[in-house]
């Protein structure tokens, strides 16, 4: 079992950039593969990237692509999201799920255990 914990979300203008992490509180990262998703109001939960157990291996939804960035540190149990030139409809809460196994990396519900969210805010 792991329990995350998102940080680093915030208000930023347009074109600027934020870090997201995402620590375990308890259990080891390095068993899981990594996903971010993110969900704006009244939209569904969607994905955004996700990275093997081991990196380097890593997908990006199409929105996020060359502006987003997903890295593992798995010596120190965490998962960062660089998220560059960001636009206003980046604009979510912010969650890091994590799955034991390969399969649909689009699909929140084949992933096991989820954060809390962290809220991101972009202004025109």
């Amino acid at each position: 079992q792991v329990q995350l914990v998102e940080s680093g979300g915030g208000l930023v203008q347009a074109g600027g950039s934020l870090r997201l992490s995402c620590a375990a509180s308890e259990g080891t990262l390095s068993s899981y593969i990594m996903g971010w998703f993110r969900q704006a109001p009244g939209k569904e939960r969607e994905f955004v990237a996700v990275i093997h157990w081991s990196g380097p291996t890593t997908y990006y939804a199409d929105p996020v692509k060359g502006r987003f960035t997903i890295s593992r540190d798995n010596a120190k149990n965490t998962v960062l999201l660089q998220m560059n030139s960001l636009k206003p409809e980046d604009t979510a809460v912010y969650y890091c799920a994590a799955r034991r196994w390969a399969g649909s990396w689009q699909n929140d519900q084949e992933y096991d255990y989820w954060g809390q969210g962290t809220q991101v805010t972009v202004s025109s």
